[in-house]
């Protein structure tokens, strides 16, 4: 039968972490700045073009329903 030794194994869990945390290579904080910049902007730009998409498709649908209505 086996022994469940869930501390044991929640402590290697965290040693292993920290170990692997170490040898991580972390970016500088200018290299972080410019990242977290870059991601904003293109975060910002993809929005304006599905909104600028979604306006689109709306005047298009709107303009079918209206003609549709009409020859009704």
């Amino acid at each position: 039968m086996v022994k469940f030794n869930g501390m044991s194994n929640l402590g290697n869990y965290f040693r292993e972490t920290l170990s692997e945390m170490k040898q991580v290579s972390w970016p500088s904080q200018k290299q972080a700045f410019l990242y977290t910049v870059l991601v904003i902007l293109i975060s910002v730009f993809v929005s304006f073009f599905l909104g600028a998409f979604d306006f689109a498709f709306t005047r298009v649908i709107e303009f079918i329903v209206e003609n549709l209505s009409s020859l009704s």
